[in-house]
């Protein structure tokens, strides 16, 4: 008998009570650091709002090709709205479109957007000429489809509004900006400055909800 205990070896009872207590022990609830460690991070990332945030080079060039699509759009109805104005309304009686209300009348300001500083034309050319640079270095780090498009009204309004100031008379970055629009009781104003107002107050919106332009929203 002993010979046999010998040759089969007696069963360490404790280790093995021990080693099979351990696996309903760790199947209960203890989780192993490695698989807690992503859980937490995706928490993290959700509650600061960068968890669903795409931020490949594939998804930049969409938002940098919509801002500046937003853009051409923007500048090129301004352009052909202006030509057309100088060319059929500009020295000739307004057009009632809703009676008194709203009329098409073609003036030259010198000044800013709604006619106001025209004391200042060069320093509004400087000004739009800033937006639009800072506008370009905005798009290295634009991942939000809002801000790609309040970005590109900006962009847009700004150079329809530069291209008078440059090309106009009475000269180069003094240039006369075409405003033909003419609300009743409102000062007169043309497309590029519906866009940057557009613009704007898209900005001032996507602020208050905490979006930045890398698409990360802040939660207060």
């Amino acid at each position: 008998m002993a010979e046999a205990e010998r040759i089969i070896g007696t069963p360490d009872i404790p280790e093995a009570e021990g080693h099979e207590g351990a696996e309903p022990e760790q199947a209960e609830g203890k989780v192993s650091p490695e698989a807690a460690e992503p859980a937490g991070q995706d928490a993290g990332g959700a509650e600061d709002g960068e968890a669903a945030v795409d931020r490949s080079p594939a998804t930049r060039r969409r938002r940098i090709i919509l801002l500046f699509s937003v853009a051409v759009l923007a500048y090129l109805l301004d352009l052909g709205s202006k030509m057309l104005v100088v060319a059929k309304l500009e020295h000739q009686e307004p057009i009632e479109i809703f009676g008194d209300w709203l009329r098409f009348d073609a003036i030259r300001n010198a000044g800013a957007a709604f006619g106001l500083g025209e004391a200042f034309t060069i320093i509004f050319t400087i000004i739009a000429a800033t937006v639009i640079v800072v506008i370009a270095r905005l798009a290295r780090k634009l991942y939000s489809l809002p801000w790609a498009i309040a970005l590109g009204l900006l962009l847009g309004g700004a150079l329809g509004n530069l291209t008078d100031r440059i090309f106009r008379s009475p000269g180069v970055f003094e240039g006369a900006v075409v405003d033909f629009i003419a609300p009743a009781h409102f000062a007169v104003f043309n497309l590029a400055d519906s866009a940057i107002v557009c613009g704007g107050i898209l900005i001032v919106l996507l602020s208050f909800k905490g979006l930045d332009p890398d698409g990360t929203v802040h939660k207060d």
